[in-house]
């Protein structure tokens, strides 16, 4: 029986570290700023770390939490009301990968989940009209 990838990247505060980790990079990285922008416009970036542990330790084969406080995991739903283009897919996987390797993850399954990642970013892209550039975040 292979362990849950959660398991493989060191358990739950693995993920806790390498989900912070990457939002500090996306707080700071200039290419982000658009993405950054994005979550602002939502409920913020502390919500989002909490919900995106949440969300990838379902997502990692570890406890269901998103699943169980809002009763589905699909990200269509969660991310409908959100312009996403292909550039802000690859700079969010960029920042992923960043995250990834600063944490030290690699291996064949930290390339299976990225694989798996890349699919669902490329699959979140849409034609939502994007919010006003000017506006006050």
């Amino acid at each position: 029986m292979t362990a849950a990838l959660i398991d493989q990247i060191g358990g739950e505060e693995a993920l806790i570290q390498l989900v912070n980790e990457f939002y500090d990079l996306m707080e700071t990285l200039p290419e982000a700023a658009q993405i950054q922008r994005l979550h602002f416009r939502g409920h913020g970036l502390d919500h989002t770390r909490v919900e995106q542990v949440n969300f990838m330790s379902g997502f990692m084969g570890g406890r269901q939490y998103y699943l169980e406080k809002h009763g589905h995991m699909d990200v269509r739903e969660i991310h409908a009301h959100v312009p996403i283009r292909q550039e802000d897919a690859e700079v969010w996987l960029a920042t992923w990968d960043k995250a990834l390797a600063s944490c030290g993850h690699e291996g064949p399954h930290i390339e299976k989940l990225r694989a798996t990642v890349r699919r669902v970013a490329h699959m979140l892209i849409n034609t939502v009209p994007d919010w006003r550039k000017g506006e006050a975040l």
